[in-house]
């Protein structure tokens, strides 16, 4: 069965220079743009719950921009001030400059690491291990925290975030000659959207060893798999798998 239509589980590129459109061009594909999951934040109701008191932390770990969107979001909805003397540690650079959104970034202490990780930023850590560290997250939060375990920082993890299914709706066709996965989420997206999924002739593509092993999991067969050493990324993958079909 030859590919016409894909659907990419991700929010459509902001630019029109992404290589999905030149690979929905060249081959004559259409390639549709739909999350299988979204990022909801808890209410402050919710986040009442945890018993966590944002005013008796010192600094705050951030580990995407994410987190310092649902941080001040909440801090506003509970009235919380956040003090000029609050330190903010990134695991990168960007993470740290999106602060900008919010506060006067020259006027506070800001850290950031360059490995994208907490192991990058542990060097600041340490050196201000004096700290009351709170620590932003996801529900479903991959970071490994035990290295601020193992040099004894400080830290209270705040989940203030979750990732929900993005359900389909009746009337939404579901068409699709293949599906393109990027974490284990989006899979249990789809079986709790379709609980009766037939795979058929639907080929299934995912990036990254963990969707791959989510896909194999539940019993479905996995077509295309990234990163490889003739596909180092996604759409590298797609263009390998169409240009052979072709």
């Amino acid at each position: 069965m030859k590919t016409k239509k894909i659907l990419v589980s991700q929010p459509k590129p902001s630019s029109e220079k992404s290589p999905y459109y030149e690979i929905a061009e060249k081959y004559g594909v259409d390639i549709v743009f739909r999350p299988f999951i979204k990022v909801e934040g808890l209410s402050a109701k919710e986040f009442r719950q945890s018993k966590i008191a944002i005013s008796e932390f010192t600094a705050i770990i951030f580990t995407a921009r994410t987190a310092i969107d649902h941080f001040f979001r909440l801090c506003e909805e509970m009235r919380v001030n956040i003090p000029d003397t609050m330190k903010y540690f990134c695991t990168t650079e960007a993470i740290a400059l999106y602060l900008q959104k919010y506060i006067v970034y020259r006027k506070r202490k800001i850290f950031h690491g360059t490995t994208g990780k907490l192991d990058g930023l542990l060097p600041s850590l340490i050196k201000h291990n004096k700290e009351k560290y709170l620590y932003v997250v996801s529900d479903v939060h991959k970071e490994d925290s035990t290295i601020l375990d193992n040099n004894k920082i400080n830290y209270t993890k705040a989940v203030m975030y979750r990732t929900v299914s993005n359900d389909f709706t009746p009337d939404e066709s579901f068409d699709y000659d293949m599906l393109v996965f990027f974490s284990p989420n989006g899979i249990a997206s789809l079986l709790k959207n379709f609980p009766e999924f037939q795979q058929g002739d639907i080929r299934i593509a995912t990036f990254g060893q963990t969707t791959a092993k989510a896909v194999k999991d539940a019993g479905l067969r996995l077509d295309i798999e990234a990163p490889s050493p003739k596909a180092p990324s996604m759409t590298a993958a797609l263009e390998l798998f169409l240009k052979e079909e072709k």
